[in-house]
């Protein structure tokens, strides 16, 4: 049985200035599985910069936009930062993501590189489990104007600057003051990035059928000032009442420079994130994994 995907996408963890070596590897890895994606009777197109930075000749190339467009599913092979990146570009489109990871299994590129066939040819049958990811639409609004507007999968992190002091914040929910906060930021995370920098922060785990948010201070002043799950229907606003060099980031990958008076809009994105992963798949498995669970004596 072919597979019941038609055309599919390969997109790489590429670098602006790769290496020659990491180059060659990308460029074998890619080859490697363009290869057996053919032998499924899949179509086969590569992410435009995985093929420019893995000197990749011969191949249907196409950028995000048009991949979002004419696949209908898309490999990722790295680590969760890449997945992270390429997962936003195709929400608005609906393309299914595999992950597979070249180094350390991550949380959503779950499957490893040396048992990609095993697991992919009863998934390219149509035998997997789909988990869908919300993300958050957050925009930087300025004396009522928008300066800086992007989506998040994890999560939206106001900061103090470097060198300064503690940050000042006030945090509305629905246009309902909550509180001012002092402390080094703010982190606002969906389920996905509750396993992220909200974890290190002291969050809590959030399951990803739960549609929730979490609020999480980093290194509050008041230690009162404690973590609270929110719907993720909500829209939260965070103004920058006091502090120097403050920045907000979005799944730190993106940076907006903050000024007094500046508020950051968070709430729910009308797009989703949607992962396949191997039938049996359980998020406990990966948390056992990642965390280390059931490991030592007792």
């Amino acid at each position: 049985m072919k597979s019941i995907f038609r055309h599919v996408a390969l997109i790489g963890k590429y670098h602006a200035n790769v290496s020659r070596d990491q180059s060659g590897l990308l460029r074998r890895v890619v080859e490697d599985i363009s290869h057996f994606l053919s032998d499924q009777g899949c179509e086969v197109v590569i992410e435009k910069e995985t093929a420019d930075n893995a000197s990749l000749n011969g191949y249907n190339v196409m950028d995000v936009p048009t991949i979002g467009k004419h696949c209908d599913l898309g490999l990722v092979v790295g680590g969760d930062g890449t997945m992270l990146g390429i997962g936003r570009q195709l929400a608005p489109f609906g393309v299914p993501l595999i992950g597979i990871n070249q180094g350390r299994l991550g949380f959503i590129t779950d499957i490893p590189f040396d048992h990609y066939r095993t697991a992919l040819t009863p998934m390219l049958r149509g035998e997997y489990e789909e988990d869908v990811r919300s993300l958050m639409h957050a925009r930087v609004m300025r004396d009522g104007h928008c300066v800086f507007d992007a989506l998040a999968m994890n999560d939206v992190v106001v900061n103090r600057g470097a060198i300064s002091g503690m940050v000042e914040l006030r945090v509305e929910v629905d246009g309902r003051f909550v509180a001012n906060q002092r402390a080094d930021g703010l982190i606002i995370s969906t389920p996905t990035g509750a396993t992220a920098y909200s974890l290190s922060a002291g969050g809590p785990l959030l399951h990803p059928s739960i549609p929730g948010w979490i609020l999480v201070p980093i290194a509050p002043h008041t230690l009162s000032n404690r973590p609270i799950v929110l719907s993720d229907q909500t829209e939260v606003a965070i103004e920058i009442v006091a502090g120097r060099d403050a920045s907000a980031n979005f799944d730190m990958q993106s940076l907006a420079s903050l000024l007094h008076g500046d508020r950051i809009s968070v709430r729910r994105s009308k797009h989703s994130v949607r992962f396949l992963h191997p039938k049996g798949w359980s998020y406990f498995d990966t948390l056992r994994k990642k965390l280390h669970w059931n490991e030592g004596g007792s």
